[in-house]
């Protein structure tokens, strides 16, 4: 037998830019943090919003790539009211701790 495909069955993903965390499960952002204080940020445009892919920008240009964003490209997010947001680069995309996507709002 071949080997058979890895899927990735992660429901949560943080994404890290510079300064922001940006929390997904499912794909749709449910928690926004200022990576220098901690603070979550209630009011951030891209709660809600699903994660529909990223961004490179290349020789002057902007290439976008669906599906799961890598890092050195931004984040690509879209709101039911039309709007598109786009983060600056990532950094890294990391697994919540069980005790921060307990602590999510829609988690309970």
């Amino acid at each position: 037998m071949g080997a058979q495909p890895i899927i990735d069955r992660r429901r949560h993903r943080v994404y890290l830019t510079r300064n922001t965390e940006y929390h997904t499960r499912d794909n749709r952002c449910v928690g926004v943090r200022d990576r220098s204080t901690g603070e979550w940020q209630w009011d951030h445009k891209a709660l809600s919003a699903r994660v529909l892919g990223g961004i490179s920008f290349q020789n002057g240009g902007v290439r976008p790539t669906p599906g799961i964003p890598s890092p050195g490209e931004s984040l690509y997010l879209w709101r039911k009211d039309g709007e598109s947001l786009i983060t600056s680069a990532l950094e890294a995309i990391a697994r919540p701790e069980v005790q921060v996507v307990r602590s999510y709002p829609s988690y309970h």
